[in-house]
């Protein structure tokens, strides 16, 4: 059963687990099973996804139940009236804050605004070693992406070398090889947190949130990271 975290006579919000698709793909002929078909089944009406998380990344999945609200979400996603934030894990000891504003090349060549701005929560330094480093240091970043294109927050963390423990192709092979020899996690750790708007049909702010999946928690445990401290 999905975790279901929002329902009302329009919308349905789930906590999409890591490795679960949004729906079929042309690209993912390796599964037969989708948060689409699932979610519809389970509740048994049709939905239509509002937006996109990545196969690889967990968290809050928003579906419309009709056909005028799935165009009016859709609006609102595009004229970027949906705040977005994502906790993730990444390598290094990132500034306490910053923002990304790095454009990413489309499929077709072409370059788009990309921007992501970010928050340190917590940074945790273990005795994991790796090359000529006796310890291993690591940051859980909230991060709020200001477009949306295809992994975004995965390219523009690599790009400023603070990759996503687990992310490939866009991540460290070195980090992601070393966490699934010592602790068997290859996980990516990225998590859509919350999405945040106002009600398509009432005007009301909406916040949609969701707990982190287990793999996530655990790599908090192996860090040592309390999650009271940055849940709140």
């Amino acid at each position: 059963m999905l975790d279901i975290r929002y329902q009302d006579d329009h919308l349905v919000a789930i906590n999409k687990p890591h490795g679960l698709l949004v729906h079929r793909s042309s690209i993912a002929a390796d599964t037969s099973t989708f948060a689409l078909q699932l979610l519809r089944d389970q509740i048994g009406k049709p939905v239509y996804p509002a937006h996109r998380l990545d196969r690889k990344t967990s968290g809050v999945l928003l579906f419309s139940l009709d056909k005028e609200t799935d165009a009016a979400m859709q609006g609102l996603f595009m004229q970027a009236q949906v705040q977005k934030a994502y906790w993730a894990i990444v390598r290094g000891y990132t500034d306490d804050q910053g923002s990304i504003n790095y454009p990413l090349r489309k499929e077709n060549g072409n370059l788009q605004e990309a921007v992501t701005s970010y928050r340190t929560l917590a940074k945790a330094e273990i005795d994991l070693p790796l090359g000529q480093f006796a310890t291993s240091r690591y940051s859980l970043v909230k991060v709020e992406p200001l477009t949306g294109r295809m992994h975004q927050i995965r390219r523009h963390f690599a790009h400023i070398f603070h990759p996503i423990i687990g992310d490939r192709p866009h991540g460290c092979n070195k980090q992601n090889k070393l966490w699934k020899e010592t602790f068997d996690l290859d996980t990516m750790l990225l998590h859509a947190q919350s999405l945040s708007f106002a009600h398509p049909h009432t005007g009301q702010p909406l916040q949609i949130t969701a707990d982190p999946q287990s793999e996530f928690k655990r790599a908090l445990q192996i860090l040592s990271l309390d999650p009271i401290d940055w849940m709140r």
